[in-house]
């Protein structure tokens, strides 16, 4: 699994990172531990999942989180995260 992660301010990309998990963990496992990465790497607190966020994910294996999804001011306007295909393919 390979997971891009942009921080957006003002509609451009300040920071992004990609991580890759292949632990033996379910999808849902290694997608926690990117998410957790992504943000450790990026220096941003970890976002809370909404049911929406849950939706369109599954949808489009990518999903956008705003101010109203962290517990602590945030000084970029979104976040998002999107699966990406790996290389090897």
């Amino acid at each position: 699994m390979r997971i891009w992660g942009k921080v957006i301010k003002n509609n451009k990309i300040i920071k992004d990172e990609v991580v890759i998990s292949d632990g033996e963990g379910s999808y849902q496992d290694n997608l926690k531990l990117c998410i957790k990465e992504l943000c450790y790497k990026l220096d941003i607190s970890k976002p809370y999942w909404l049911p929406p966020n849950v939706k369109e994910y599954n949808r489009r294996r990518k999903t956008t989180f705003n101010e109203n999804h962290f517990i602590d001011e945030i000084d970029f306007d979104k976040f998002i995260i999107e699966e990406i295909s790996s290389e090897e393919n």
